[in-house]
Formats: C-alpha cells, sequence, structure tokens
C-alpha cells in the first residue's frame, strides 16, 4: 500500500488551503498537512458512503464504534491501557483545547506552556481570558529540552493547568521518560490537571518511542485529558474527527458539568468512518510514510548543513515539521517575510510560537522529494542574493 506522492500540478487542482493560500509562483511549506493521497482503505470506506447516499443522522453504533477503535490502537501501538467509557469524539481539536481551558481553569488564572508552542495553544489561553505562564525549553546543542530546575522551582500556585504538547510542535521532540516525570512531578506536587496534545505521536521516527502522558501511572492519568486524532499521521485534517481522552471517570464527569457534551456539537460520519478505517487497516501505509519524511528530514539536514550552515536546527524527532532558527543569517526584516517575498516559499512564521520563536520558521518537509528539493534551492539563491552588493545583483 504506497503513498502517493502528488505532483504540483495535482496540488494546485485541488482546493485546499495549502496550495492556495499564497499566490501561485509560491511554495508553501506553511500548515501541518502532507502532500501525499491518501491510503486506499479510508478512500475506499469514503467511496462506500458516497455509494449509499445516506445522508441521514448516523447510527447509534457510531461513536461506541469509533471509541473502541482508540482503545484498540492505543493498546495496539503503545501498550497504553485506556477505557472506551471515558472517551468523547469530537470535531476539532482546537475547539477540544479551548474547552480544556474553560473547563479546568477560571478567568484570570494562568495556565502553563512550554515554549515555543503551536499558536492555538497561546489562543486558548488568552481569548478565554487566562494568562500564559511560559517554560522555556531550552537548548542543550543537540536538541531543546524540558529545564527540571525551572519548572520546579516555579510558584506553587503559579496555574492550574499546564497544557502538553508531545511530541512537541514546534520543535519535534519526542519527550524522553525522564522528562514527562519530571514534568508529572511538577504537575502532580501543584494539583494541577494536564491536557496533552499528541496529534502527533504516530510520526515519531526510528529511535524515538512516543510515550502517552497519561500512561506514566493512576496519579497523572486521574488528572489528565489527552487529545489526539488520525488526521496528521494519515492526512485527513478536512474530515473534521479527534479524541479526548479522560484519564479518570471523575475528570471525565467534572469536564461534562463545566462543558455539556452537546455544546461540543456531533462529528461527522465520514470523519469517524475514516478515522477507524486509518486506525484499523492503514498501518502499512503509515509506516512507508514514515520512511518518506524521514528520507526528507535527512534530506533537509544535508541541505542546511552543507547550504545555509549559519541556520541552526536540529532534526525533529517526530512530525513532518522542522524549526529552523535563521537568525544566523542576520536577515533583514523577520524570516519569514524574507523567504515569501525573495524566495516565494511561504513559511510558518515564528513569531507566532511565543517570544522564543522570534528569527525562526516553522518548516513543513511533508512533501516530494522534487518540492522539498526546490523550495530549499530557493531560500538558499535568495541568502546569496542579499548578501551580494548592490551593484552585483
Amino acid at each position: 500500500m504506497q503513498p502517493s506522492v502528488l505532483r504540483i500540478s495535482e496540488l494546485r487542482a485541488r482546493p485546499g488551503i495549502k496550495w492556495h493560500r499564497y499566490a501561485d509562483d509560491v511554495l508553501p511549506a506553511w500548515v501541518a498537512e502532507m502532500d501525499f493521497g491518501v491510503a486506499e482503505p479510508i478512500q475506499e470506506v469514503l467511496q462506500q458512503l458516497l455509494t449509499e447516499a445516506s445522508y441521514g443522522y448516523e447510527p447509534e453504533t457510531l461513536y461506541p464504534r469509533l471509541s473502541e477503535a482508540f482503545v484498540a490502537y492505543m493498546h495496539r501501538r503503545y501498550r497504553w491501557v485506556t477505557d472506551s467509557q471515558n472517551v468523547l469524539p469530537v470535531g476539532d481539536l482546537v475547539q477540544a483545547l479551548f474547552a480544556a481551558v474553560s473547563a479546568c481553569t477560571a478567568r484570570g488564572d494562568g495556565v502553563a506552556l512550554l515554549t515555543p508552542i503551536y499558536p492555538p495553544f497561546l489562543w486558548a489561553v488568552r481569548e478565554t481570558g487566562r494568562h500564559v505562564v511560559e517554560h522555556r525549553l531550552v537548548d542543550d546543542g543537540s536538541r531543546f529540552v524540558v529545564d527540571a530546575d525551572t519548572l520546579h522551582g516555579a510558584g506553587e500556585r503559579e496555574a492550574p493547568l499546564l497544557l502538553l504538547c508531545n511530541p512537541h510542535n514546534p520543535t519535534g521532540r519526542v519527550f524522553e521518560r525522564a522528562e514527562l516525570e519530571s514534568i508529572a512531578g511538577y504537575v502532580i506536587d501543584r494539583q494541577m490537571s494536564v491536557v496533552a496534545d499528541e496529534v502527533h505521536a504516530d510520526l515519531a521516527y526510528p529511535g524515538n518511542t512516543h510515550i502517552p502522558f497519561a500512561s506514566l501511572g493512576p496519579e497523572i492519568a486521574e488528572r489528565t485529558i489527552t487529545i489526539t486524532s488520525a488526521t496528521k499521521a494519515y492526512n485527513i485534517p478536512g474530515l473534521r474527527c479527534g479524541i479526548m481522552h479522560f484519564g479518570s471517570a471523575g475528570l471525565r464527569q467534572r469536564f461534562g458539568a463545566m462543558i455539556p457534551d452537546h455544546l461540543l456539537g456531533r462529528v461527522n460520519r465520514f470523519g469517524i468512518e475514516a478515522t477507524i478505517a486509518a486506525w484499523r487497516d492503514c498501518q502499512w501505509w503509515l509506516d512507508t510514510v514514515i520512511q518518506l519524511l524521514d528520507n526528507n528530514r535527512q534530506r533537509l539536514q544535508r541541505f542546511l548543513a552543507a547550504d545555509l550552515p549559519e541556520i541552526r536546527h536540529y532534526p525533529p524527532e517526530a512530525t513532518y515539521l522542522a524549526w529552523p532558527d535563521c537568525r544566523g543569517l542576520q536577515l533583514p526584516g523577520s524570516p519569514y517575510e524574507f523567504f515569501l517575498d525573495h524566495a516565494r516559499v511561504a513559511l510558518s512564521d515564528g513569531a507566532e510560537f511565543g517570544p522564543p520563536g522570534q528569527g525562526c520558521v516553522r518548516l513543513n518537509f511533508g512533501t516530494s522529494a522534487s518540492i522539498l528539493d526546490s523550495l530549499l534551492e530557493r531560500m538558499a539563491l535568495a541568502v546569496r542574493a542579499a548578501r551580494q552588493p548592490t551593484a552585483e545583483r
């Protein structure tokens, strides 16, 4: 079951936002969506739904089937034992993030984050009247790590909630057990709740093992809401299906008392059936995609080392998202604007990921090798051109 790697002409013929937000001469490497076709079992189940032409309300068995598929997948892939009774399907993980912040904190409270961080984490805090309590990841010369000393030296009442992203977006870290246990100690000592966004878990590269945060033990599970989906690994974000898993029945009840299930709406049948098919039938497809992404990850690292050595970059341990630090290039203005204006390459602006992201960009390498080569060559040419004296340009 080989994934189809789409050509530029095919990508531009599709109506999605990735290839149409910017002008046609721009190569997009911004939003977290891959340029691969979906796995055949997913396409087949969607085609079957279209053939049936049944667009009424979904059968009552649909949510239980999704919950059981989640439980089976988590156990098979991570040896994590979950409870289908504590699963809440949701249509959007950002909505789930906002709901969890609203349920677990009050207006004016602090919410702890490990920065730089995926921008909706910042939105979920600020747009609900809370404030960010920032704990910056530390560059140890080979990767970004949790600063345990600073974390455990924090005030006892700084925040009732931690929003954890693991694997981490944008740095691509897969936190090791010792790091997670340190975070768990910080949380337990302060009687905090946790929302663990683990949507990129399936995209860990060989040599890196994702550990579900709630699997560390009962004391951490009972205070952890895990949010995840098949959308990133299986490239179906537009189908809008995700999972909230509550580590205990009590946590599920407390959340429901603040955010009634009806407030979150229902999940589309197409998204649920596609998710079940992904988790049940598409392991081989995912394994092949990870090989393709790993090849691109290494390709990117080689190119940066040879052609843009001033960029500081650590290969991600998961995700198809790179986090190049461009400050060494000494560009005029932000690197996001520079590469968009002068290379016609659209990246994600690091400044949107919090103060530690200044001077960085996020680069999506989940595409064909030829498209990746083209956008990297454009970036290198733009940098070389900017360094030439004006008279030589």
